[in-house]
């Protein structure tokens, strides 16, 4: 199987001189094959776990040449941990229209519909599995910690437009994404909007009562 959208052995940007890794660029066809390469190994982490994960493998999905993987990831930590990195902003991004209480519906919904994903579940489900596993550890780690800046700054802006009292962000976090997890796993009701919105609303209040 091939991921569609990727010609077959496209290369990226050869190693420097200095033989260190290419930068990123943020278009072109490295771009592009960077981010098919990401959307490879989160697929692969998801069915075989990080210790099943092979770089031809990924190069076969990717439609790419393997020596592409290993010029832009020659360790196989830092590949998983950017490939989940790109999942988690992938699966909730956390925008910031000028209204809090819509973008966190809209966050909860995304992160829903990905937290209920064939890959989702997957991803949650080897997590589970391996534990003590510290590449998959530490790449969950990091992607977390990602969202949880990016859940941070739409607080802070919140809080200076005086929509919200200030607040512990990561709190906050863990108040609106624990029931989303609650409804995807035990599978008894479907995840609607207007769930999320009762979430949201319920949070919301809970932090305007109890700010003294």
């Amino acid at each position: 199987m091939k991921i569609r959208g990727v010609p077959e052995n496209v290369e990226t940007a050869e190693t420097t001189d200095a033989g260190t890794r290419p930068a990123a660029r943020p278009g072109g066809r490295n771009a592009r094959v960077r981010s098919q390469i990401l959307a490879a190994t989160t697929e692969l982490v998801a069915r075989n776990g990080v210790a099943g994960l092979r770089y031809e493998e990924i190069a076969e999905l990717a439609g790419v040449n393997k020596n592409s993987v290993y010029r832009n990831w020659p360790d196989r930590a830092e590949l998983v941990s950017d490939a989940l990195l790109q999942y988690a902003e992938d699966s909730a991004p956390l925008r910031d229209s000028g209204n809090l209480r819509r973008d966190l519906v809209d966050f909860l919904m995304v992160f829903s519909e990905r937290l209920s994903s064939s890959i989702g579940r997957a991803l949650s489900q080897a997590a589970i599995a391996s534990p003590g596993n510290t590449d998959l550890d530490e790449a969950v780690r990091v992607a977390y910690d990602q969202r949880l800046d990016t859940a941070r700054r739409r607080f802070d802006s919140a809080v200076d437009k005086g929509e919200i009292p200030p607040v512990d962000s990561y709190f906050l976090t863990e108040l609106l994404s624990g029931p989303v997890y609650l409804y995807i796993n035990r599978r008894r009701h479907p995840f609607t909007r207007e769930v999320a919105e009762k979430i949201v609303d319920v949070v919301l209040a809970g932090i305007h009562a109890t700010t003294p």
